[in-house]
């Protein structure tokens, strides 16, 4: 399916045969644009930077590189393949045809979960906005730039769908999705972990790493979806999400190298006094993004989740790979739980623990990145290991959002949290010192800053000198 680029608004749903929404997208695109420019990128909104573009949504086609300023950059509606004999495949509509229409029963519902994602990708846009200010290399700039742009297509794949599919309301809603701000008092975005700042650019490679890992999991339940253009949209957006996630695990991995570099060639004690990030400070931003990130998947148990699946409007993680009747309504699932001050596993109705079972394939996703992080320290010869912390520890969201509990699952009194949570999360103290390391940009093409290792190989085949933003 090629994309249409002889369009204002690149596309492959045949956007020309729709008049009305192809004069509706059109009069969202210059309040886009004014969005981007206001909440987008600080700076170099002016330079050509080495981005890819999508032509095809095809092996071959969905990536194509060459030189754009963002704000012409193509933003377009892609949607993968259809297939003409797609099912619904889990809920009490499986068997049943895939929807093209909303289904009327389900049309506030549904547009509530495209709102909710569709509001995520602006968000992580303005989280990010400041961070090209301090760029510790024109390769991690670009890196930067492409998850932006890329996040903002994401908004127009879900802003399609609402005024695609739900009239007025859904273009109320589009509107809506440009009105709120992250972080705003009045105004903020839906979900909590979108408000919170990415003040530098170890927040932003372990937000990319965790929280965009979270959108992994939240992109391929709707692509399950019974409703059929939310599933093929989704599924080109996880084409593009695996690079978000690629940019967190391979910039927390470089920092780690340098870390261990710095520790072997001047002592454990020493990596702060000669910029570099000491691998505690690592471990406390770990368990903070994880922490937060885990709260982007809901209660433990949730009926809303489970009315989402008996629908048939957004499934499993592999929906189709797992082996069961896909109802699940006699089905048990076990899910952690505190009984008498120990954790265990408890089986509890499947159906409202479709939450939980999203988080654990999400958890056990985290813990491979780590685990290769890891090689990295034991590579370097250096007796550390990176952990995650337990599932209960700092959580706001769920069972577990009353109790105080450390990484490695020990309940504490909230005065003894209190006092030892500087120990755990990163403390102001470690905030200034990693915003002290990242006070310049590094603009010298080749050149990276002092507390993060160049990469393996550049983008495209690339070198690793390359030029990836011309100033």
């Amino acid at each position: 399916m090629n994309v249409d680029y002889s369009e204002k608004i690149p596309n492959n749903v045949n956007l020309s045969d729709d008049r009305r929404l192809k004069r509706a997208l059109e009069a969202w695109l210059p309040n886009y644009l004014d969005w981007w420019q206001e909440m987008g990128p600080a700076e170099y909104q002016d330079k050509e930077v080495y981005l890819r573009t999508a032509i095809s949504v095809d092996a071959k086609g969905w990536a194509n590189f060459g030189y754009v300023k963002m704000p012409e950059y193509r933003w377009g509606i892609f949607l993968a393949d259809k297939d003409e004999e797609r099912q619904v495949n889990f809920g009490d509509h499986k068997g049943d045809a895939a929807w093209q229409e909303v289904p009327g029963e389900y049309r506030g519902v549904l547009r509530r979960l495209i709102v909710t994602q569709g509001d995520t990708e602006p968000a992580s846009v303005e989280q990010q906005r400041h961070l090209c200010e301090t760029a510790p290399s024109l390769y991690d700039m670009r890196n930067l730039f492409q998850v932006n742009v890329e996040e903002g297509r994401h908004l127009w794949a879900m802003v399609y769908l609402l005024q695609g599919y739900f009239g007025r309301d859904g273009r109320e809603e589009a509107e809506a999705l440009l009105e709120r701000r992250s972080g705003d008092e009045d105004k903020p975005r839906i979900l909590g972990a979108f408000n919170e700042e990415t003040p530098d650019w170890l927040s932003f490679y372990m937000f990319t790493y965790f929280t965009d890992r979270d959108g992994k999991y939240q992109l391929a339940s709707l692509a399950e979806s019974g409703f059929d253009p939310l599933a093929r949209t989704c599924r080109f957006m996880l084409t593009e999400e695996a690079h978000h996630m690629f940019v967190g695990e391979t910039g927390v991995g470089r920092i780690i190298q340098r870390t261990c570099e710095l520790m072997n060639e001047f002592g454990p004690d020493n990596v702060r006094a000669n910029g570099g990030i000491d691998l505690p400070t690592l471990q406390r931003y770990v368990n903070f993004h994880f922490s937060v990130s885990q709260d982007l998947f809901g209660s433990e148990l949730s009926t809303n989740a489970a009315n989402y699946y008996t629908m048939g409007l957004k499934g499993r993680y592999d929906e189709t790979k797992i082996d069961d009747d896909h109802n699940l309504k006699n089905d048990a699932y076990p899910v952690l739980q505190l009984k008498q001050n120990s954790f265990i596993h408890v089986d509890q109705p499947a159906l409202t623990s479709v939450n939980e079972r999203l988080r654990d394939d999400y958890a056990e996703d985290c813990a491979r990145g780590v685990r290769r992080w890891n090689q990295i320290i034991k590579r370097a010869g250096i007796d550390f290991q990176i952990t995650l912390p337990h599932r209960a520890f700092h959580r706001a969201i769920g069972d577990f959002s009353e109790i105080d509990v450390d990484p490695w699952g020990n309940i504490h009194n909230r005065a003894d949290w209190e006092h030892h949570q500087h120990d755990w999360l990163p403390t102001d103290e470690d905030h200034a010192f990693v915003h002290s390391l990242m006070a310049k940009p590094v603009l010298e093409p080749g050149k990276y800053a002092n507390y993060i290792a160049p990469p393996a190989r550049g983008i495209n085949n690339q070198s690793v000198d390359f030029e990836y933003v011309r100033l």
